[in-house]
């Protein structure tokens, strides 16, 4: 009926839904999950959702005295991995009742380590953080200061921090393995300069398991300013001259500067070089029949780097750091 106030839905009103008990409800909201089936934990987030319910973020505030809210650092929030994994870390915590506080650190050290003493000082629950690097030292300083610490994608420390990042080694083991069927015999690897543990990670992966398939040096190609990528461009085409080759690029940026430079100087794809790299970025399937790339799995790890927190802030012990992969996927199109 018009004007009729709809009734609050309650913590009594889920566990009646979902057949358990209110305890059971308040565990799972509280991220206690040491005792619960996946079963019974996804027929409660679907009870959440579909009655709506919504805690009373204050009250429980006052009783646990947490803030229920969790900061949120990425390195370049202008980047199209950035938005997916944020998207990933508010569905999952929204779940769980909580909110974020999102900061953008440009990959600037100074203003990440700014944004985590603000976030500190705002009562956050917990910071997952895209690292610029840079920051080892403070990090070890506020996580021995008793702040949680969630590494996303980059990491620093994997004997202090829980770090949830994409399995490169085993997707990079099947581009290969693909490139030397279709008959190509050498790669070269372009990267920006190598001043985060991504980079540095999948340069080294590329280097350690290229002889595995191709013959010759694994050759690496940096695009530093971008006056020079013509230069870089045509030096790549030198040395693979008289043999097919395949341009492989460590992330979306380096993708987006090779074509804007292989279009300036009139090569094409795959009859000049073959093309594929890393980030699956909406335009790379539109562009010359497709680009080949490697999907990583931002979203997820956005959701994974919540439960870990969870389980870090409510298991009542202290928690064993853990590194988690998560496996990417290998979209093969036109350009190999």
């Amino acid at each position: 009926m018009p004007g009729t106030k709809r009734k609050k839905v309650t913590i009594v009103d889920v566990a009646a839904k979902a057949g358990v008990s209110k305890t059971t409800i308040s565990r799972y909201l509280n991220g206690k999950f040491e005792y619960m089936s996946e079963e019974s934990r996804q027929k409660i987030a679907d009870v959440i959702e579909e009655l709506g319910y919504r805690p009373n973020s204050l009250a429980r505030s006052l009783k646990s005295k947490q803030s229920f809210v969790m900061g949120v650092i990425v390195s370049d929030i202008t980047s199209p991995f950035s938005p997916i994994l944020l998207k990933g870390i508010s569905d999952c915590c929204e779940r769980f009742g909580y909110r974020i506080l999102i900061a953008n650190s440009d990959d600037e050290p100074r203003k990440e380590r700014d944004y985590i003493l603000s976030m500190i000082d705002q009562s956050v629950d917990g910071i997952i953080l895209n690292t610029t690097g840079g920051n080892e030292e403070f990090l070890r300083e506020v996580a021995d200061a008793g702040t949680k610490i969630v590494l996303a994608d980059r990491t620093i420390d994997r004997e202090l921090f829980d770090t949830v990042h994409s399995s490169d080694k085993d997707v990079m083991h099947q581009l290969f393995r693909y490139l030397k069927g279709e008959g190509y015999e050498s790669v070269g690897y372009f990267t920006q300069p190598l001043t985060n543990s991504t980079r540095i990670s999948r340069c080294q992966i590329f280097r350690a398991i290229y002889n595995d398939y191709f013959q010759g040096p694994a050759q690496v190609y940096f695009l530093e300013k971008k006056l020079r990528d013509a230069s870089v461009m045509q030096e790549f085409m030198r040395d693979h001259a008289g043999h097919k080759h395949c341009l492989f690029t460590g992330n979306g940026v380096a993708t987006m500067r090779c074509v804007q430079t292989m279009r300036d100087l009139h090569i094409e794809f795959p009859k000049d070089t073959g093309l594929c790299g890393f980030d699956d970025w909406s335009w790379m399937n539109l562009v010359g029949g497709g680009i080949t790339t490697i999907a990583l799995p931002s979203y997820e790890e956005g959701r994974e780097c919540v439960k870990r927190m969870m389980q870090n802030l409510h298991n009542g012990q202290s928690v064993p750091p853990k590194n988690i992969e998560l496996p990417c996927t290998l979209h093969v199109r036109h350009s190999t």
